[in-house]
């Protein structure tokens, strides 16, 4: 007789976290234009064990929406500003997704659940290979890391549909403009380190990008290989 697997403890707190999403969504219906989230960046959200991405010492709170410390001045996201990040990007099945920031993955293992290919870029070598790690403990295996400087993108698998920043810059780095695809999307925090708003870029046909803020937001600022990061290339 086949064996059932163990109840997950924590599907209903990821349950529970999806529907705190939900409500913040409604809550901020006026600064989104709409007043609900693409279903399937919310099925992600609930599917993805949060926990498996942050600190010991933190998973107590894993599930709060909140942000949380993941170490070297990072933070993993509030869930609903990831949520809302993923929902900006407009994902499709076969997207080819950029991702600069990988933190510890979470937001990788979310775009795994949503689309076809994931490459993620991460300065700091310890939160990558930490990353790496906690990818390849829940078994996923569509998402491809590099250690290095995310200002630059990653040219050798450029262009790309969308491409979302989980850091904050005062310009839009002019390197990942040019490596989002003509019809490509990409959402990204901008201003400074006191004062960002959450932005989206647009990039048409003939390649002209327009821009639109969403909301204000406070991510640590996107770091460059020359300002003391370790920037190895695996």
């Amino acid at each position: 007789m086949t064996q059932k697997p163990p109840p997950d403890p924590t599907g209903e707190l990821r349950l529970a976290m999806a529907e705190v999403i939900t409500l913040h969504a409604q809550f901020a219906q006026q600064q989104l234009g709409k007043g609900t989230l693409d279903p399937r960046v919310l099925a992600a959200m609930a599917k993805v064990p949060r926990h498996e991405f942050v600190p010991v010492e933190v998973r107590p709170f894993a599930y709060a929406d909140q942000p949380l410390p993941i170490g070297w001045g990072k933070t993993i996201s509030q869930p609903f500003i990831a949520a809302l990040m993923l929902d900006l990007l407009e994902l499709k099945p076969g997207d080819k997704v950029l991702e600069v920031g990988t933190g510890l993955g979470y937001h990788a293992a979310i775009l795994a659940e949503l689309v076809e290919k994931v490459f993620s870029v991460e300065i700091v070598e310890e939160l990558g290979t930490a990353a790496k790690r906690n990818l390849a403990r829940i078994g996923c295996k569509t998402v491809q890391i590099r250690i290095g400087d995310g200002t630059r993108g990653w040219p050798e698998h450029a262009p790309f549909d969308k491409i979302v920043v989980a850091a904050g810059s005062e310009l839009i780095p002019p390197m990942l403009l040019q490596q989002l695809k003509p019809g490509g999307r990409m959402v990204l925090p901008t201003g400074t380190a006191e004062a960002q708003e959450l932005m989206v870029v647009t990039k048409d046909a003939a390649g002209k990008t327009s821009t639109r803020g969403v909301m204000p937001v406070r991510f640590a600022m996107l770091e460059a290989a020359d300002e003391g990061r370790v920037h190895r290339v695996s």
